[in-house]
């Protein structure tokens, strides 16, 4: 689904912010996962991110969407991630297999 600049600024919002790392550029997901603003839809990122709804019962609600780096996913039947990529602790570095 495609998202006006609008919709994906809202999302970024709800990304996690960490006192290490400028947040006009820089959060985590919820699964912690680094992303990067600029990399929003890329496909070759490390730190690119895309968004999901939370809550698709709810369709077309801006309050349910959530930013997810690109190789995380969410089950909304069991309302959690899943987490394929979280971030190391001493870094901005991703991990796989988190």
């Amino acid at each position: 689904m495609s998202y006006d600049q609008k919709t994906v600024e809202r999302v970024w919002e709800h990304g996690r912010v960490m006192p290490e790392a400028d947040p006009t550029q820089w959060r985590k997901d919820e699964c912690g996962a680094w992303i990067r603003r600029e990399h929003y839809g890329s496909d070759k990122s490390e730190f690119a991110w895309h968004i999901v709804d939370v809550a698709p019962a709810e369709a077309h609600n801006p309050g349910n969407l959530r930013p997810l780096h690109r190789d995380n996913t969410f089950d909304p039947a069991a309302h959690r991630p899943h987490c394929h990529v979280t971030a190391d602790s001493a870094g901005r570095a991703n991990k796989r297999g988190g």
